[in-house]
C-alpha cells in the first residue's frame, strides 16, 4: 500500500499530511505553553480548554469527557460502518518540581512538571488533528479519525479506564499512541510487537502486634524484624511461585516503624510496587502476593492488613497495528528511522484500551542527535527535542491514511 496513487520515496516529494512551517512553529509554541502550565491528573482544566479552543478554531467539534477534563474529537462523520482509528494522547503532568534552570518555558507552577513528555504527546495528537482536518476539508481523508485526549494517566488505575466508560472507544476499531523516549534520537521511533511495557500495581502493607522493650523481644511481636522479613522473603517466595519468564518483581519504596532505639513498636508500614512483564502472571499476582505476605507475617506472629491496588496491565502491541506504524514511519522517514525497542518495566494505562480494541504504542525519539546526556523520564530536568513533534504528527497522519487505505 502507499500514501498516494503513485509511491513516493521519502524526501523525493511532499507527502500528504506534511506540516507547513507555520504549523510547526505554532505547535512548538503550544507545547511550550502546556509545559509552563502543568496540571495533575483530573485537574487538567486549562489544558483541556486550550485543546478545545484550538480544535474549534479549526472548525471541529470536540466533546469534553463527562469527567470534566479530557476530550474526544472526530474528524469526519462516522457512518456506523468500518470502525475508526483513534489517536490517543495523555494530558496530565507529574507532582515534581521542574529543575531546568536555563529554560524560557520551564514550569511556572511549583512542584508540577511535564517530566514525562505528555505535553509532547498532546501536541502531536493536536497537530495531527489539525492536518487531518484540513485534508478532510479538501476531500483527501477517506475515513473519519478520532482524537482522544485522555486525563490522569499518572493516577492509578489510570484515566484510560474512565475515558472508556465515557464512551471514548465507541466507534473505534484500532488505536495508536506514542510515548517519549529519551534513549532514542529525535527523528526515529522504537517499535516492538507484543508487550512493550510492564504491568504495575501498588502494594501497601500494615503489620501490627504487641510491642515492648528491646531487652525482652521474646515477650513481643518483633515488628521490625517481621517487616524486614516481609521485605526480603516475600519477593523470594513469589519468585518461586510464578514462571520466572513472567518477570514478576516486587520492589519496596517505603518502610516505616518505631520511634526509639529501645522500644519494639506495635505498628509497621511498608509500600511498594508489583511489576510484571506477562499478562497472565499479572492476573495471578494479587493472590500470590497476598498469600506470601500473610505467610511471612504469621511466621513472626504479626497481624497483616494488605491493600493491593490494581494498577495497569502490560501494553501489548498488536502485530498488525505495529506494522501500520512501521509502514507509516518508513513512508515518512525511511526504513532506518525505525528501530527495535526493549520491553520497559514502566506502567502505562494505554493498556486498558488494548483490552478492548487492537492497538500499538511507539517510542517517540526525543533525544537531540549527538547528545550524550540522557535526561530520563520522571526527572525534574527532563526535556524533549521539539523536532520530535513534527515526527509524531507526520507519523500519525501517515498512519491514518494507510489505515484508511487498507
Amino acid at each position: 500500500m502507499s500514501l498516494e496513487s503513485e509511491a513516493v520515496a521519502p524526501g523525493d516529494a511532499e507527502l500528504p499530511g506534511t506540516l507547513p512551517e507555520s504549523l510547526r512553529a505554532e505547535l512548538v509554541a503550544f507545547r511550550r505553553d502546556l509545559h509552563m502550565h502543568p496540571e495533575l491528573g483530573n485537574q487538567e482544566f486549562r489544558t483541556t480548554a486550550a485543546i478545545k479552543a484550538r480544535l474549534e478554531k479549526a472548525g471541529l467539534k470536540p466533546r469534553v469527557l463527562t469527567l470534566g477534563t479530557g476530550l474526544i474529537c472526530d474528524i469526519g462523520d462516522w457512518d456506523g460502518g468500518r470502525p475508526m482509528l483513534a489517536l490517543r494522547a495523555d494530558i496530565d503532568a507529574l507532582p515534581i518540581p521542574d529543575m531546568k534552570t536555563e529554560c524560557s518555558y520551564r514550569s511556572t507552577v511549583p512542584d508540577r512538571a511535564h517530566a514525562c513528555g505528555h505535553d509532547v504527546h498532546t501536541t502531536v495528537v493536536l497537530g495531527a488533528g489539525l492536518v487531518l482536518a484540513e485534508m478532510h476539508r479538501q476531500g483527501r481523508l477517506p475515513r473519519p479519525v478520532r482524537l482522544l485526549f485522555q486525563p490522569a494517566e499518572e493516577v492509578l488505575p489510570g484515566g484510560a479506564a474512565d475515558a472508556i466508560e465515557c464512551g471514548a472507544l465507541e466507534g473505534v476499531g484500532r488505536i495508536i499512541a506514542v510515548h517519549c523516549d529519551p534513549r532514542v534520537d529525535a527523528g526515529r521511533i522504537g517499535l516492538r510487537e507484543g508487550a512493550i511495557t510492564s504491568a504495575c500495581d501498588r502494594l501497601e502493607v500494615a503489620l501490627d502486634g504487641p510491642g515492648g522493650h528491646t531487652a525482652r523481644p521474646h515477650l513481643t511481636t518483633d515488628l521490625v524484624t517481621a517487616a524486614a522479613r516481609v521485605v526480603t522473603d516475600v519477593p523470594a517466595l513469589v519468585g518461586r511461585r510464578v514462571d520466572t519468564r513472567a518477570g514478576l518483581a516486587i520492589t519496596w519504596g517505603r518502610i516505616e516503624s518505631g520511634h526509639a532505639p529501645n522500644v519494639i513498636p506495635q505498628h509497621a508500614e511498608l509500600s511498594g510496587t508489583v511489576r510484571c512483564l506477562d499478562l497472565g502472571a499479572w492476573r495471578q499476582a494479587p493472590d500470590l502476593v497476598v498469600a506470601a505476605i500473610d505467610e511471612v507475617a504469621n511466621l513472626h506472629g504479626a497481624k497483616s492488613e494488605i491493600n493491593y491496588v490494581r494498577g495497569v496491565p502490560p501494553v501489548v502491541n498488536d502485530p498488525d497495528v505495529t506494522e501500520l506504524l512501521r509502514e507509516a514511519m518508513t513512508a515518512r522517514r525511511g526504513a532506518l528511522s525505525v528501530e527495535g525497542t526493549e520491553q520497559s518495566l514502566g506502567g502505562e494505562d494505554f493498556s486498558w484500551y488494548l483490552e478492548q480494541v487492537p492497538g500499538a504504542m511507539a517510542r517517540l525519539g526525543v533525544r537531540a542527535p549527538g547528545e550524550r546526556t540522557v535526561r530520563d523520564l520522571h526527572q525534574g530536568d527532563f526535556d524533549a527535542d521539539e523536532s520530535a513533534i513534527t515526527v509524531g504528527v507526520e507519523l500519525f497522519t501517515a498512519a491514518a491514511l494507510l489505515d484508511a487505505a487498507e
